[in-house]
């Protein structure tokens, strides 16, 4: 099959050539008329031409439209129904329906008239080709020759390439989804692994690889794509009749048709202008619109197509191959995933398509630069050299020195490193000597009552309840380091105050966030309890699913439920991603935070006080609905219990109450200060410290009550919410956050009259009075410990903070 794209073109250009000036007047198929292999069938201005090409070593042929002067077959009739060559014919019979037929009968039926439109005797019906490229059936009526109902066109049925004027999307009346399909391999038409297709939910065009989201445009609001779009004009359409996305040129008299190839590139074919790469999107990046999916692979690998062999390094030295595989993606996709895998080999010839592997334990690849005939391989190319295998190996120095220094640099590494795990221990045991390692051995205790019995033993949780069991599951150390390729770096989702969160996939397919909890945190043991007892009393929409833990030896790890959209802070702080943040989805997601806290403090089976309620803890589901998350540090109180005095002031700056970070005084009240601060950050769009006054730096609760003051607040409108924005309901949501965050607790309001003053417009609202807040952070770390602390984290996942007072 390596001479078929060449017969295929010579052809298409002698025929074109050939019977142009002869078919031009001809654009129309009338009943009972037929198009052959030898004719073909060209539009009005002789733009396009439909006709009948050559493939398969002339032993097959499809029917295709083609632009003149391009070498790409914009649409195929038949992509996997070859008609045999030369018999193929397209025919438009006396009964309406319009057919491809070959010497073995009829191969297509591409329309099919109704009982309706067959017997009406005023009109008839033509297949017409259009100069846009689009290959229409009409209604015409056969009195006044005009032309009325369109009843099918090749723009409803893409395949490979998008024309200006033709619709990707979905029509929500017969469902039928419109997206492009690349060829299955260069030489092949058949339908490939990549799909281009509008995301009417998201309002992004998307490129998959079999299901998998690979590349995506971002929505119209978003810089990329504009970016794209600054070549086009585009049109977005949505109703409840149908979704869809379709573009046209700014230059009206140039070309355009955009190609989806088999490597998963999308392009203009005028002037082979990119548009889109997925073919350079590796799961580990995320430039240009590439999206991260669970790999083992390090950050730089990728194949390239080398001549060469492999050779094999051990005697029993054998390659897996795979048939099922279809297309080079399918053999590059199956050997990423192998982390193993060192290359592979795909013949690309019409039905010997099998995948050869090569593992890096059993072969190793030698490139030959001298013969051009030689057999290329895909192979693996790294960044940095690898430890394991021998297919790569680092070549010996006899620089001693060199040696040294590098020894030297890993000892002193390790030795920083350690410092804070060391320096913790130490002071864990000169303050607590005896009761803190009576206190760790208890908690472990507990957990293996825990992984035994499934319930916790701490009275407090259970309450009045002892008999109910804990529904979480143990997963084995082994499925975990599986699920995140032994916690690969490209995994890593963000960092915290206790550890590293993963995402993960487990054997099941279920997608999963990891805690892993740092062995160097005096209060992980602590956290991880606490986490999994308040799970097994909290069941809520808005808060985070846990679905199990894991314990081998030091390692603690906790499995949570996977939020795509990640963290409200990735969307709020970033000036591009905060434009899909509209005063709508703003407000559900306060209200939405606001439900969640309303059950921890008075629906739950116990009062539950979050502490540390920030942007960064509210993680956001596919359809952008928020749950609140990480739960170490939160208290539960018993009944009757209103308030609680702590030495141990955990949470973040800038959240904190005063009474909480002053006195270590905490109760519901707490949370409502932390929930009117974040409230105050979503209307802004800004961090709580981003604000400056003249010559003061201001938190954002400082910076609001200066407007209130001076009756301006609308100035705390985030510009992006544009027209969005409902002015009222965000003024009464600051109105509400200045009540949360009153210096006297007692004078905040509960998180039910939130939910009721913000959702009910008649009910009456008090009038704020000065709030507790701080005009930098000189006066906060003063006040809880007389000097600085050190380290002020700003991490994305957690960035709590422990001050001893």
């Amino acid at each position: 099959m390596a001479t078929c794209i060449t017969c295929l073109l010579i052809f298409s250009s002698l025929i074109w050539t050939y019977y142009y000036t002869a078919a031009s007047a001809r654009d129309t198929l009338k009943p009972g008329e037929s198009l052959n292999s030898t004719t073909l069938l060209c539009s009005a201005k002789g733009t396009f031409c439909l006709g009948f090409s050559i493939y398969d070593d002339a032993n097959s042929s499809q029917l295709y439209i083609q632009r003149r002067g391009s070498d790409n077959e914009g649409w195929i009739a038949s992509r996997d129904t070859p008609i045999l060559y030369p018999s193929g014919v397209l025919t438009l019979d006396k009964n309406k329906t319009l057919k491809i037929m070959d010497q073995g009968g009829t191969r297509l039926v591409l329309y099919s008239a109704s009982r309706e439109t067959a017997n009406t005797n005023t009109s008839t019906v033509v297949a017409t080709l259009l100069d846009s490229g689009n290959f229409v059936v009409q209604e015409v009526n056969s009195i006044h020759g005009s032309k009325n109902r369109l009843l099918w066109q090749s723009f409803d049925h893409p395949t490979d390439t998008l024309y200006p004027g033709m619709r990707l999307g979905v029509n929500h009346i017969n469902g039928q989804i419109l997206s492009l399909t690349s060829w299955l391999f260069q030489s092949n038409p058949e339908p490939g692994s990549f799909t281009l297709e509008w995301d009417y939910k998201s309002q992004e065009l998307q490129i998959k690889r079999r299901r998998e989201v690979y590349w995506t445009s971002g929505a119209p609001t978003s810089k990329r794509f504009k970016l794209l779009m600054r070549r086009y004009n585009f049109s977005i359409v949505s109703n409840e009749n149908e979704d869809y996305f379709t573009y046209h040129s700014l230059n009206q008299t140039s070309t355009s048709e955009w190609e989806l190839t088999s490597a998963g590139r999308l392009y203009d074919a005028e002037g082979e202008v990119d548009i889109a790469r997925a073919d350079n999107c590796y799961g580990y990046n995320t430039d240009g619109g590439c999206q991260r999916w669970a790999t083992c692979r390090q950050v730089g690998d990728i194949f390239e197509l080398k001549r060469g062999l492999f050779r094999p390094t051990t005697s029993n030295s054998t390659f897996p191959s795979d048939s099922t595989s279809q297309s080079v993606s399918d053999c590059q996709n199956v050997c990423w995933k192998n982390c193993e895998c060192l290359g592979f080999n795909f013949p690309e010839e019409v039905n010997q398509s099998e995948c050869q592997y090569y593992t890096r334990n059993n072969w190793e690849f030698i490139q030959d630069f001298t013969d051009d005939t030689t057999q290329k391989f895909y192979v693996l190319r790294t960044k940095a050299p690898r430890s394991t295998g021998n297919s790569t190996k680092s070549p010996r120095s006899n620089d001693t020195k060199k040696r040294t220094f590098i020894g030297t640099g890993i000892t002193a590494g390790t030795l920083v490193l350690m410092v804070p795990c060391i320096a913790t221990y130490v002071l864990r045991r000169r303050k607590f000597p005896l009761s803190g390692e009576k206190e760790t051995k208890t908690i472990e205790d507990d957990l293996l009552d825990l992984m035994k019995f499934g319930r916790p033993t701490d009275a407090s949780a259970r309450q009045n309840d002892g008999n109910m069991r804990l529904d979480l599951s143990v997963f084995s150390y082994a499925s975990v380091m599986v699920a995140t390729c032994n916690f690969s770096p490209e995994n890593k989702l963000g960092q915290g105050g206790f550890g590293l969160v993963y995402k993960g996939k487990m054997v099941t397919g279920q997608e999963v966030a990891i805690k892993r909890l740092s062995t160097c945190s005096g209060q992980g043991m602590l956290e991880f309890k606490s986490e999994l007892i308040l799970i097994y009393e909290l069941q809520h929409k808005n808060l985070v699913k846990l679905f199990g833990f894991c314990i081998h030896g030091e390692e603690r790890m906790l499995i949570y439920e996977y939020m795509p959209n990640k963290s409200l802070d990735h969307f709020l702080f970033d000036s591009t991603r905060v434009m899909l943040l509209d005063w709508k989805k703003r407000f559900s997601i306060i209200e939405g935070i606001a439900q969640g806290l309303l059950y921890l403090h008075k629906y739950s089976r116990v009062t539950v006080i979050h502490r540390d309620l920030k942007a960064s803890n509210i993680l956001l589901d596919e359809n952008m609905k928020p749950k609140i998350s990480d739960f170490g540090m939160a208290r539960i109180f018993k009944h009757n219990e209103l308030e609680a005095n702590t030495n141990r002031v955990v949470g973040t700056y800038g959240y904190m109450s005063p009474e909480y970070a002053m006195e270590g005084i905490f109760s519901i009240k707490s949370d409502v200060y932390s929930f009117g601060v974040l409230m105050l950050e979503i209307v802004s769009g800004r961090r709580n410290n981003s604000f400056y006054n003249a010559d003061r730096l201001l938190n954002v609760v400082g910076y609001v009550w200066e407007l209130w003051k001076e009756g301006t607040v609308l100035e705390l409108m985030d510009p992006t919410l544009g027209d969005s924005c409902i002015k009222d309901q965000l003024l009464r949501c600051v109105h509400v956050g200045l009540l949360c965050v009153e210096e006297n607790a007692a004078n905040r309001p509960t998180m039910s009259d939130v939910l009721y003053m913000m959702t009910d417009q008649s009910t009456p609202v008090p009038l704020p009075e000065k709030p507790a807040f701080f005009t930098g952070r000189n006066v906060v770390e003063a006040g809880l410990s007389g000097k600085k602390p050190e380290i002020f984290s700003t991490n994305e996942i957690s960035n709590s903070t422990d001050v001893p007072r």
